[in-house]
């Protein structure tokens, strides 16, 4: 593992809906992360916003169709972090 790509506690801890948010993109193509949650809800552009500012995320592409639609993917940081968190070590929401 390439250095400063491990999660290392040096960062903030994700949420448990960040968490879970991220958890998403492990078995899919590429790490595309949901623009929607397990009950067919939008997921919170804060969540996204912030997994994206943690470097836990980034920006895909943009949906010709829903221009205001974040399209994201899971990061290498991102990644190593859902590996090597539980979701009982996120944070309280």
């Amino acid at each position: 593992m390439a250095e400063g790509l491990a999660y290392n506690g040096s960062r903030p801890a994700p949420s448990r809906a960040e968490l879970a948010y991220l958890r998403r993109g492990m078995h899919e193509p590429g790490g595309k992360l949901p623009l929607f949650d397990r009950r067919g809800q939008e997921i919170s552009p804060e969540i996204i916003q912030t997994c994206i500012t943690n470097g836990w995320a980034e920006h895909w592409f943009a949906n010709p169709l829903k221009p205001d639609w974040l399209v994201c993917r899971l990061t290498l940081v991102g990644r190593n972090l859902v590996q090597q968190l539980r979701p009982e070590n996120a944070v309280e929401n």
